[in-house]
């Protein structure tokens, strides 16, 4: 059976997906929950793919910390797609620098885990407008941020049909939509 890949989003009300570590915090209390909801997504995968943006903001952060969570990621094969970067730091990663979707293509046809991809940007983008996502996952944050046109979840020529796959509701007002892609048309 060939590899899914998963995309994991958080994702405000008012459509924003840029910064998250600048909304407002919500509540405390349900860090635990929360976790146990990324580690439940995350043990059916083992690879994270990656654009150059998530890769700037993880790289620095993961390898310092030793919870289950991070020494899950620290220990998976990770594939970033730049142009740009040529000597990753991280353990255990590498670099697709051309033919992007083509070798994502190849990698979901690999034996394996599932595959995982955080935020939305760039690589989602190829990566729907290829066929590639099956799956997308919104948490979406109890919150307006006033973000701008920039910050949304995707540009207006990405139409896709979802078929809902599940939900959950966390205490702290987060809800996590699990959807599986039927069909995208990137224009």
């Amino acid at each position: 059976m060939a590899r899914k890949l998963v995309n994991s989003t958080y994702i405000t009300l008012d459509g924003v997906v840029e910064g998250p570590h600048l909304w407002p915090p919500l509540p405390l209390g349900s860090a635990a929950e929360h976790e146990d909801v990324q580690a439940e997504t995350l043990k059916t995968c083992d690879v994270l793919l990656m654009g150059r943006r998530t890769y700037d903001v993880f790289a620095p952060v993961w390898p310092t910390r030793s919870d289950p969570f991070a020494t899950r990621l620290n220990e998976m094969r990770k594939v970033v797609a730049s142009r740009t970067l040529t000597d990753p730091e991280w353990a255990n990663t590498e670099v697709f620098s051309t033919g992007v979707a083509e070798r994502v293509a190849a990698l979901k046809a690999e034996s394996g885990g599932d595959i995982i991809q955080y935020g939305v940007g760039s690589v989602t983008r190829l990566m729907m407008e290829h066929g590639l996502l099956d799956e997308l996952t919104l948490w979406v944050y109890p919150q307006f941020v006033r973000g701008t046109a920039a910050d949304l979840l995707f540009e207006p020529d990405v139409a896709a049909t979802l078929d809902l796959i599940g939900t959950r509701g966390l205490s702290n007002g987060i809800v996590v939509l699990r959807y599986a892609v039927r069909s995208a048309d990137v224009a």
